[in-house]
């Protein structure tokens, strides 16, 4: 999916929780409905095959039960995309980045060989491909109980497997983040998130440092495929030295250099693109996260900035200027290049360079899944799940509560027709009509996000303080009456909106006149 991911750790997290949030947009042209649920593997099942591409997988006996955010819709399989289960662990998945062409010569991907019909008919067997996107929640959420299981049950997966496509995947528990890029077909790198950092991700290969000493030896903070110093060797893939100078008075040992020794190595250098494409769709996103989190930090503006909106070099994580927030989660992952040049609703000024760049927020974004563990609480309410559905730069969040066993029937009952009976569809005619009368409406969408986010927060509070006091029991059944009561709240909001837009989107029509006999 094309998509963009921040993950920042529970040091910079404004309350200690470790926090993974994605935008799933989907392939330009096209809107995928989903919906939000719980699920449970079918206990007994040691089998599960892909729709796409044919491949059988083998799974463990019993589960543990999940949030998802599936596809609504029947017809290209799970595409569970991301949840919390039952041990307070998170994923997402995926984010599709790209590897280069030595890379993919090396080791391709894995793809399915289908079939005409004539060869059906003559019998010809197909050859299944590897796991993608569609299989990954379903086949590692619910069997790990911490993120760094995630990172190693993904390597085995890859390994047995195969892919075929580059992706990157966040997990998380209450304790650390970790972020995996798959590397070829059979092949992975991922790497922790530090406790005081975050991490932005576009859709490209995005780990810069990277420690094999410490991935072939504790795994620490590095973890990686165990043939990869030899893959990276056997196809010359470390370009370091044939892309540095270093300098004649340069005193070291190359032994020692742990770059130039191969201890150490820049994989987005080694694995990554830099392509011209690359400078438009994928680094100004990147570029606009870090400059909205680290303002001061570096020059990110002008021709003389340190970092630019096609800057092949920006950091992969930071410490952030002040705590992160869940709001400032959410709107930097609806923005779409705010109080720059580049913003595509850009009023005034030079307009010349008005929707050069590809937005944060887009009008094909699917859905928006926030996961926030928030480790210094109890178990039983410790875990949030916040939701918002369409295009970000129109839309609200909504959390709920994970350890449950039903999720409302506004979040979870999305189908083909349009109804503003689903959450999903009414974010949907939201974001059309304000985007189509963004002038007129985007102080109704601006009420609207802060009379759901504090509303939802008030709600929170007074029942988790409840909790806290022991007046109230924090029982699955009592968090589902919480999650209701937010839907509910969540609708009404929902609803007064979109007849606010509706009204100002219709004021905005060609065939408006002005006289009337009123």
């Amino acid at each position: 999916m094309s998509c963009t991911t921040i993950l920042v750790g529970k040091k910079a997290s404004y309350n200690g929780s470790t926090m993974i949030a994605r935008n799933d947009d989907s392939g330009a042209g096209n809107f995928t409905p989903k919906k939000f649920v719980v699920k449970k593997p079918e206990e007994g099942k040691t089998e599960y095959e892909s729709v796409l591409s044919h491949c059988k997988i083998e799974i463990p006996a019993k589960g543990y039960k999940y949030t998802a955010v599936p596809n609504a819709l029947k017809g290209e399989g799970n595409w569970d995309a991301g949840g919390i289960n039952e041990h307070d662990v998170a994923m997402t998945a995926t984010e599709t980045i790209a590897v280069n062409e030595r890379v993919l010569g090396a080791d391709p991907m894995v793809e399915a060989k289908g079939w005409t019909d004539e060869e059906k008919e003559e019998g010809v067997t197909k050859i299944s491909g590897g796991i993608g996107e569609e299989d990954l929640v379903t086949l590692i959420l619910p069997y790990i109980k911490t993120a760094r299981e995630g990172v190693i049950r993904l390597g085995e997966l890859l390994e047995k497997y195969g892919t075929y496509e580059s992706n990157g995947i966040a997990f998380s528990d209450k304790n650390e983040i970790w972020w995996a890029e798959t590397i070829g077909g059979h092949h992975f790198i991922a790497r922790r998130v530090p406790d005081e950092c975050y991490v932005v991700m576009p859709n490209q290969q995005g780990i810069d440092d990277f420690d094999l000493e410490d991935a072939f030896g504790v795994q620490k903070e590095f973890i990686c495929s165990k043939d990869l110093k030899e893959f990276i060797s056997e196809n010359h893939l470390n370009l370091f030295n044939e892309i540095f100078d270093l300098p004649e008075d340069y005193d070291f040992d190359p032994e020692d250099d742990p770059f130039v020794s191969g201890e150490m190595i820049n994989a987005r250098l080694v694995f990554g693109t830099h392509d011209d494409a690359d400078h438009v769709y994928n680094t100004p996103r990147a570029w606009y996260m870090l400059r909205y989190f680290n303002p001061n930090t570096f020059d990110w503006d002008g021709p003389d900035a340190e970092f630019r909106p096609d800057s092949d070099d920006l950091p992969w994580c930071l410490t952030p200027e002040k705590k992160i927030t869940s709001e400032d989660v959410k709107y930097i992952l609806s923005s779409h290049f705010q109080g720059t040049p580049f913003d595509p609703y850009l009023s005034h000024g030079n307009k010349e360079m008005a929707g050069a760049f590809r937005s944060i927020g887009i009008n094909r974004t699917d859905f928006m899944g926030f996961a926030e563990i928030r480790g210094d609480l109890p178990k039983a309410y410790r875990s949030i799940f916040w939701l918002a559905f369409a295009s970000n730069a129109f839309n609200v969040m909504i959390p709920q509560y994970t350890n449950i066993d039903k999720t409302p029937d506004y979040l979870s009952t999305t189908e083909k027709d349009v109804s503003t009976e689903s959450f999903y569809w009414t974010s949907r005619l939201i974001a059309a009509m304000a985007d189509a009368s963004f002038s007129k409406s985007q102080n109704s969408i601006e009420r609207y996000h802060n009379a759901v986010q504090s509303k939802a927060r008030e709600i929170m509070n007074r029942h988790e303080k409840a909790f806290a006091a022991g007046s109230e029991k924090a029982t699955k059944k009592n968090l589902e009456s919480v999650n209701q009561e937010l839907a509910d709240m969540l609708k009404d909001e929902a609803e007064k909106t979109l007849k606010t837009v509706l009204n100002n989107t219709s004021n905005q029509m060609k065939n408006q006149y002005a006289r009337s006999d009123i």
